[in-house]
C-alpha cells in the first residue's frame, strides 16, 4: 500500500482462498486503494471469493490424483495376438476342425447304409428219465451241460470254420467288397484271404452271450435287409447242425462206453464163476455151508447114537453078568461108534484125503475161500446187470435227440438301416481330436516353460 491513499477500507471477508493461492483467515480487512479500482461491494466479494475457493478445490485435486498417480503401479497393456497364438489356432483348425470336418462329411455323403438282424437261441436238454435217476447215476454216461454245449457254440460262431462256410453258402466277398474302395472305412478290400474275411466277420457279426443262463443273441450287419437275415438265418442252421453232431459225437461215446463196461463186467462174471466151479471140482463140495450141516447131522445122529448104546449096556450090566456076549457086544458098539465120532471131528480139520475122493482141508478155510468166491461172483453179477442197463438206457438216448437248438428270436429282417451310427461316430471322432489336440498343446507348453 502507498501513502497516498487517503483512505482504507477494511471490510471483513468469508474463510477462503485469496489470491496467489494464499488462503484469507476469518476477521482479517481487506484493504483497497482509493483512486486505484472502484470498491468492490459485497456481493461481488462474495462472488469473487467462491470462484477463488473453486479453483483452489479443483487444485487440490488434481494434486491428489497426481499423487494417487504416483503411487498406483502401472497398467497392464491390451492382450495382443501373438505368434504362439495364432499357432495355437492353426492347430487346432489342421488337428481338430478338418479332421472332424472330413469324418462328417464321409459318414454323411459317403458311407453306405447298413441293416442289422438279430436272432437269439439256447442249447437245451432233455430232462433226465426216472430209470436213470434209479440207477444212482451209473446210466448217466452221456457228460457235459448245456452250458459246455453253449460255451461250445460261442467260440464255433466265432471260428475260421464257421465263416469258410458261410461265405461258401453266400460269397460274402462279393457282397461286402463291392463298395470298395468308396466306402474304404466299412467295405472289405479285394481278394480277402480267409484270415481276413474272419477278421472282417468279427466287425458284422456280434455275440451277446449270458453264460449263466446260456441264452445267446447273434447281431448281424450289412449292406442289404435281406442278406442280413440270410447269413443270420445260415448261422443258426449251421450252430443246429453242430449241436447234432455234438449229440451224435456223444450218442457214440455213451454206445461205446457202454458196450465196453458191459463186455468188463461180462468177463468178470466168468471169471469169477469159473473160480467158483473150480473150488467145487477141487473140493467136491458144492456148498460148504450145506455140507457141514450134513456133517453136524451125522454128528448129531452119532451123539445120539452114542447115547443109546450107553444106556442099554448099563441096563445090561445091572441084569447080566459081565461075561455075557451081549455085554461085550454092547461095549464094541459103543466103541465104534467113539471111533467114529472121532473120525467125524477129525474130518474138519483134515488135510488128508476123504473116502469120497474130496482133499480134506479144513472147514474154516474151505468156508473162507468159498464166501470170497461167492462176494466175488454176486459183486460181477450185480455189476453185469448195471451194466447191461447202462447200455439199454444210452441205446433208448440214442434214439431220440438229447440236446438241441432252441430258437428264441427267429432272425429278424430290417426295414431301416441302423448302421452306421453317424452322430455317436462324429461326437467320439471329435472328442477324440480335441483330447489329442489338448494333449499335444499341454506338451508343448510344458516343453515352452521349460526352457
Amino acid at each position: 500500500m502507498t501513502q497516498d491513499h487517503a483512505a482504507v477500507d477494511f471490510k471483513t471477508v468469508p474463510q477462503g482462498t485469496a489470491e496467489g493461492g494464499q488462503t484469507a483467515q476469518p476477521g482479517v480487512a481487506h484493504a483497497e486503494t482509493e483512486g486505484t479500482e472502484a470498491p468492490l461491494t459485497v456481493t461481488e466479494q462474495l462472488a469473487d471469493a467462491e470462484k477463488r475457493a473453486a479453483a483452489a478445490e479443483r487444485r487440490v485435486g488434481r494434486l491428489k490424483s497426481k499423487l494417487a498417480e504416483a503411487k498406483r503401479p502401472p497398467m497392464a497393456e491390451s492382450a495382443k495376438m501373438k505368434r504362439r497364438h495364432w499357432g495355437l489356432m492353426a492347430s487346432f483348425l489342421v488337428l481338430v476342425l478338418a479332421p472332424l470336418a472330413a469324418v462328417t462329411f464321409y459318414l454323411t455323403t459317403i458311407a453306405e447304409d447298413r441293416y442289422a438282424s438279430t436272432a437269439g437261441f439256447a442249447v437245451r436238454s432233455q430232462e433226465n428219465s426216472g430209470a436213470n435217476e434209479l440207477l444212482g447215476g451209473l446210466a448217466q454216461l452221456t457228460g457235459g451241460s448245456t452250458a459246455s454245449d453253449s460255451d461250445i457254440l460261442y467260440e464255433y460262431i466265432q471260428s475260421q470254420e464257421l465263416v469258410e462256410q458261410v461265405n461258401a453258402a453266400l460269397d460274402l466277398t462279393e457282397h461286402f467288397g463291392q463298395h470298395w474302395p468308396t466306402d474304404w472305412a466299412f467295405a472289405l478290400w479285394p481278394e480277402p484271404t480267409l484270415e481276413d474275411l474272419t477278421w472282417y466277420w468279427h466287425r458284422i457279426v456280434g455275440i451277446s452271450y449270458d453264460s449263466g443262463s446260456g441264452l445267446m443273441e447273434v447281431h448281424v450287419t450289412a449292406y442289404d435287409a435281406e442278406l442280413a437275415q440270410l447269413i443270420n438265418r445260415t448261422i443258426v442252421e449251421l450252430s443246429q447242425t453242430r449241436i447234432n453232431a455234438l449229440n451224435e459225437q456223444a450218442r457214440e461215446d455213451s454206445m461205446r462206453y457202454a458196450r465196453a463196461d458191459l463186455d468188463e463186467a461180462l468177463e468178470r462174471l466168468k471169471v469169477a464163476r469159473e473160480a467158483l466151479i473150480k473150488f467145487r471140482t477141487r473140493t467136491r463140495i458144492v456148498d460148504p455151508e450145506t455140507d457141514i450141516q450134513g456133517r453136524m447131522g451125522v454128528m448129531n445122529n452119532l451123539q445120539q447114537q452114542l447115547a443109546e448104546a450107553l444106556i442099554e449096556l448099563d441096563l445090561l450090566r445091572g441084569s447080566l453078568n459081565n461075561n455075557d456076549p451081549r455085554i461085550t457086544t454092547g461095549q464094541k458098539r459103543i466103541d465104534v461108534i467113539r471111533e467114529r465120532i472121532n473120525l467125524e471131528r477129525n474130518s474138519f480139520a483134515s488135510a488128508e484125503t476123504t473116502e469120497n475122493g474130496g482133499i480134506g482141508e479144513d472147514y474154516p478155510s474151505l468156508i473162507s475161500e468159498y464166501e470170497r468166491l461167492s462176494v466175488d461172483r454176486e459183486y460181477a453179477e450185480q455189476t453185469y446187470r448195471a451194466a447191461l442197463t447202462a447200455l439199454e438206457v444210452a441205446r433208448d438216448d440214442a434214439t431220440r435227440q438229447s440236446r438241441y437248438l432252441a430258437t428264441y428270436i427267429k432272425p429278424t429282417q430290417a426295414e431301416a438301416s441302423e448302421y452306421p451310427r453317424r452322430l455317436t461316430l462324429i461326437g467320439l471322432a471329435g472328442l477324440f481330436l480335441l483330447l489329442g489336440w489338448s494333449i499335444l498343446t499341454l506338451i508343448y507348453y510344458s516343453i515352452r516353460d521349460r526352457r
